[in-house]
C-alpha cells in the first residue's frame, strides 16, 4: 500500500517537548554612519519548530522512527499543531464560515458567530483548508469579538496564501497545519541503557 502524504503523528508517545517559531521574511539595512535604519517587509512568514521524544524503549520509539523514514526527508508532509492549545481560550462554539470569497493576507472576514460574543482570545489558533493536503495553522493576534449580525473579522498570523472558499469552515479546535523535515537526513540515538533518543527539525509546507 503507498504511503499518502500528509501523515500524522505516531501516538505511540506524546512529545517531551516541541518549540514552535514564527519567522518572517524581513530585511534591515543601517547606516554605518548614522545607525539610521531602513526595513523592508516582504510577504513571506512561515512556522518552523523543533521535537523531541521523550527517551523510550524500541517499541515506543520504531513508530516514531518507522514515520520519519516515512517521510523521505523533505519530500513527504505530516500535520501538527500546538499540543497545548487543543481548544480555543475564547467562547467558539457551532460552525464558524468564511464570509465572502477572494480573501487573502492578514486579516479575513468570517461569520456564524452569537451576536456580540467573544469568539477567541490572542494567542488562539485557527486552521483553514478543506482537505487534508490543504490545511493551514494560524494564530489570532488579538481578540476576536462578533458584531451584533454575528460578523468578525480574524487578524491572523500567518497570513492567508491562498483564499479559502466563500461559506468555507473554520476549524477551531485541534488545529494542525502541514509541516515536512527541515533536512534530508534523520537519525536516532541508542544508549547502554537500550533508550532511544529521538529528535527533529520541521518547517510549515507551503
Amino acid at each position: 500500500m503507498a504511503i499518502t502524504y500528509p501523515l500524522t503523528l505516531p501516538t505511540s508517545i506524546g512529545m517531551a517537548s516541541i518549540t514552535l517559531r514564527s519567522t518572517n521574511a524581513v530585511a534591515l539595512s543601517s547606516s554605518p554612519f548614522t545607525y539610521a535604519q531602513k526595513v523592508y517587509a516582504y510577504p513571506g512568514q512561515r512556522w518552523s519548530a523543533s521535537v523531541t521524544i521523550p527517551p523510550v524503549h524500541r517499541d515506543t520509539a520504531e513508530p516514531w522512527i518507522a514515520f520519519l523514514t516515512a517521510l523521505r526527508g523533505q519530500y513527504g508532509t505530516f500535520l501538527m499543531g500546538d499540543p497545548n492549545a487543543t481548544a480555543p481560550q475564547g467562547a467558539a462554539s457551532g460552525t464558524l464560515l468564511v464570509n465572502g470569497a477572494s480573501q487573502t493576507g492578514g486579516s479575513i472576514v468570517c461569520d456564524g458567530a452569537a451576536n456580540n460574543t467573544l469568539i477567541f482570545k490572542a494567542g488562539d489558533y485557527v486552521q483553514l483548508g478543506a482537505t487534508a493536503a490543504t490545511r493551514t495553522l494560524h494564530k489570532l493576534l488579538q481578540d476576536v469579538t462578533s458584531n451584533g449580525s454575528g460578523n468578525f473579522t480574524m487578524e491572523i498570523w500567518p497570513h492567508v496564501r491562498t483564499s479559502p472558499a466563500n461559506n468555507a469552515t473554520i476549524t477551531y479546535t485541534n488545529t494542525v497545519g502541514r509541516w515536512r523535515l527541515a533536512s534530508n537526513e534523520t537519525e536516532w540515538s541508542i544508549d547502554a541503557a537500550t533508550k532511544y533518543g529521538i529528535s527533529f527539525d520541521c518547517v510549515e509546507a507551503i
